[in-house]
């Protein structure tokens, strides 16, 4: 199994920034890509961005690129998440979650995460 801990969540004004980390341990050598997704109030959990961890190729869902940035760092086996000029509709609990892989792997669909972490909310004030 892999575990997941992710950190950085809280209160931010909108404009503002505000920096995700998500720590994995365990079986960590099974993972092929790690991302984020989002599950604000109501709504359903949506893709926010992807990396895969070897070749770093990275995936964003349109509603962030441009302002939010994965990242990772494979000797701490924590994947990151910058996010800048941050609005109220980005309020959500963030969640990260990692992937084993496969040969069809898109990055945004849920079905293709093997685990998950507990979440972080993050809050954007108007």
């Amino acid at each position: 199994q892999v575990q997941l801990v992710e950190s950085g969540g809280g209160l931010v004004q909108a404009g503002g920034s505000r920096g995700l980390s998500c720590a994995a341990s365990g079986r960590t050598a099974s993972i092929y890509a790690m991302g984020w997704f989002r599950q604000a109030p109501g709504k359903e959990r949506e893709f926010v961005a992807a990396i895969t961890w070897r070749r770093g190729t990275t995936y964003y869902a349109d509603s962030v690129k441009g302002r939010f940035t994965i990242s990772r760092a494979n000797a701490k086996i924590t994947v990151y998440l910058q996010m800048n000029s941050l609005k109220p509709e980005d309020t959500a609990v963030y969640y990260c979650a990692s992937s084993k892989g496969s040969y069809s792997y898109t990055g945004g669909s849920q079905n293709e995460y093997d685990y998950w972490g507990q979440g972080t909310q993050v809050t954007v004030s108007s």
